[in-house]
């Protein structure tokens, strides 16, 4: 297949040509060589939401580039909760990180000693198991069930299982699941809190996705069902700011004591550019948000017909959130991430990097162009042919 990739306005995802994104230096564009259309990493192809290039650009016009303050962060995404999810927060019991993975870090160290066992629902986010393992922590996997949801049963015996080897397990959670896309509901985050009480585990919930979740599903903040948690929530993925990082660390109202033993210093974490930029998309990016979900709840819909027509025995669940998709390839009588990039020039990741059950298959990046996606869908038909 070939496409001519022209940029059309309107949706954030038509906006820039193939041409333009390569000219691009984040390592998404980096990584592979030109004649590779890079499927994996997630980050977005738009540009930024106007909101926020002008509040970035008015702080750089204005030489405003100095130490992070954390400012108006946490009111901001408190109006976004309780607008979108009618959910609120004391804005007393957050902190502002450097990113959501530093963040969880910091939590870990509030909340366990060295050795302790990190619960992760796998497959999942890969650096869950790099950041635990990195800060002395051992991971546990309790798989996810049918459908990529949340297992409450497996999520006991493995708590069961941390609770025997320390008296301060952590259950480690995607909310969304980064990779399936999936948006658990309430009953189950329930089942999951009341599972977290009976072993006396503690809950981290990653929230990053949060913004993203799509038509025909909800949202359903962690802290709404467990006052004892801790949250992560950054404008990173919603508004593709990544490589301007901050993020928002919020204890449940059981949790604010061991909040307030936080290290200072990690208030120097973050960039001060990047608390502008996130607290003007919870703030004012709002529409430009949903410009992108209808685009995104597009794409989802096109993914699934091109599969049908060129990758016709890859299964495919379409993701409740996120613009991951997460494809089954076993049936393909090859390592599914190596046959499309060696062979269809796409880059997808691998599933073997998110654990327990990623075997045989990929994750994909739909946050990109109807062209891109139907060439590299093309592709990696052909490929597989």
């Amino acid at each position: 297949m070939t496409a001519t990739f022209a940029a059309t306005s309107g949706n954030p995802l038509e906006r820039l040509s193939i041409e333009r994104l390569r000219t691009r230096t984040s390592e998404k564009w980096r990584k592979y060589p030109a004649d590779v259309l890079p499927l994996w990493l997630a980050e977005m192809d738009v540009t930024l939401a106007p909101p926020i290039a002008a509040a970035v650009h008015a702080a750089v016009d204005a030489g405003d580039t100095g130490y992070p303050c954390g400012g108006e962060y946490a009111a901001a995404v408190r109006e976004f909760a309780a607008c979108r999810w009618g959910w609120s927060f004391d804005v007393a019991n957050t902190a502002v990180v450097a990113d959501v993975m530093t963040g969880v870090v910091e939590a870990l160290e509030l909340l366990t000693e060295p050795g302790d066992p990190v619960v992760v629902c796998a497959p999942v986010y890969p650096p869950f198991y790099w950041f635990t393992t990195r800060a002395g922590r051992r991971v546990l996997e309790a798989p996810l069930g049918p459908e990529g949801r949340l297992d409450p049963a497996t999520i006991d015996a493995t708590l069961a299982e941390a609770r025997r080897r320390s008296p301060r397990p952590v259950l480690l959670l995607a909310n969304p699941h980064n990779p399936t896309g999936v948006a658990h509901t309430r009953a189950e985050l329930e089942a999951v809190a009341a599972v977290a009480v009976r072993h006396d585990a503690r809950v981290i919930s990653d929230e990053i996705h949060a913004p993203l979740v799509l038509d025909g599903a909800t949202f359903t903040p962690y802290l709404s069902v467990d006052d004892r948690a801790f949250a992560l929530i950054s404008g990173s993925k919603g508004w593709n700011l990544a490589g301007i990082k901050a993020a928002l660390l919020i204890a449940g109202r059981d949790a604010a004591d061991d909040l307030r033993r936080l290290p200072a210093e990690l208030s120097h974490g973050p960039c001060h550019l990047g608390v502008i930029a996130h607290t003007t998309a919870f703030r004012d990016g709002g529409p430009w948000l949903d410009e992108l979900r209808a685009g995104l709840v597009a794409n989802r819909a096109l993914l699934g017909r091109l599969l049908a027509d060129e990758l016709p025995h890859v299964g495919y669940r379409a993701p409740d959130a996120t613009y991951l998709a997460w494809l089954d390839c076993r049936a393909l009588d090859a390592d599914p991430a190596r046959l499309f990039l060696d062979r269809a020039r796409v880059a997808v990741n691998c599933g073997r990097a998110f654990g327990a059950g990623g075997a045989g298959y990929v994750r994909l990046n739909f946050g990109t162009s109807a062209a891109i996606l139907s060439e590299a869908i093309g592709r990696m038909g052909d490929a597989a042919r």
